[in-house]
């Protein structure tokens, strides 16, 4: 929080996980709200219906913290065949719980943003804006859910995902179709370029993803909170790796969507 009140960064992204379970989450929250801050909480959902955050749809409204909520699908068995079984009909009840408190409501000014992503090993297929018009006819015909925004993201080739494409046959070929669909466009756009990632001990790192694989930014820059600097981190050179094909191919990819 002293990084944050002696900078001009405008946005507070916390995510997990499920950020909502660290003890410190609210402190967050109400801390980066008073300087001013737009904050944004990467819920995966299901949090929500445990009783001890039953509270949490509330807090979050009163603070007007945007949600990002991942869902692979608006129906249940995609989503389930990605996440297991039961989380597509939590995640619905989530969203209605988040709706009553008018997230997701016309005029409301809560935003609750989708986060959608292929369930195979393919980028994409249609535009963001035609599959939002899609999600929002979909999940308010069957569920009688709203929300303000759809992001596709493209699968990124790490951790659980990249288990499956190495025991599934698919790894090789996945690769080829991210570097074969690369965009300069979407590269000039990328989220390292303009956001750092704070790990839960301090450590920097360019991106959420860097983050997850242990790749800590280098060199040269600074690689701790201790020695954080606006003017070093906003000029530094990005670690890159195979993943960072993930984040340029086609219409590209990052934490806010697609970006061309």
């Amino acid at each position: 929080m002293r990084v944050l009140a002696a900078s001009a960064i405008p946005t507070v992204d916390i995510t997990g996980g499920a950020p909502e379970l660290n003890e410190n989450f609210e402190y967050l929250v109400r801390e980066s709200r008073r300087l001013g801050r737009r904050v944004i909480d990467r819920c995966n959902l299901t949090v929500l219906l445990a009783a001890r955050y039953a509270h949490l749809p509330r807090f979050l409204a009163e603070h007007e913290v945007q949600i990002v909520a991942s869902l692979p699908h608006y129906r249940a068995d995609a989503t389930d065949r990605q996440r297991g079984a039961g989380v597509f009909a939590d995640s619905i009840e989530a969203l209605k719980r988040l709706n009553a408190v008018g997230y997701g409501r016309a005029g409301s000014g809560l935003e609750l943003v989708l986060v959608t992503n292929p369930v195979g090993a393919f980028l994409p297929g249609q535009s963001q804006q035609a599959l939002e018009a899609e999600w929002k006819r979909e999940l308010a015909r069957l569920h009688g859910v709203e929300f303000s925004s759809l992001y596709t993201i493209t699968n990124m080739p790490i951790s659980r995902y990249l288990d499956w494409l190495e025991k599934s046959g698919n790894l090789v070929g996945y690769l080829q179709k991210l570097v074969d669909a690369f965009n300069p466009a979407a590269a000039a756009g990328v989220m390292c370029r303009t956001m750092i990632s704070v790990g839960w001990d301090g450590k920097l790192y360019d991106c959420d993803f860097n983050q997850m694989l242990g790749l800590e930014t280098g060199f040269g820059a600074p690689r701790h909170l201790a020695d954080f600097d606006p003017a070093r981190l906003a000029s530094r050179r990005i670690v890159t790796a195979r993943h960072c094909f993930g984040c340029t191919a086609g219409a590209g990819s990052s934490c806010g969507g697609s970006l061309a």
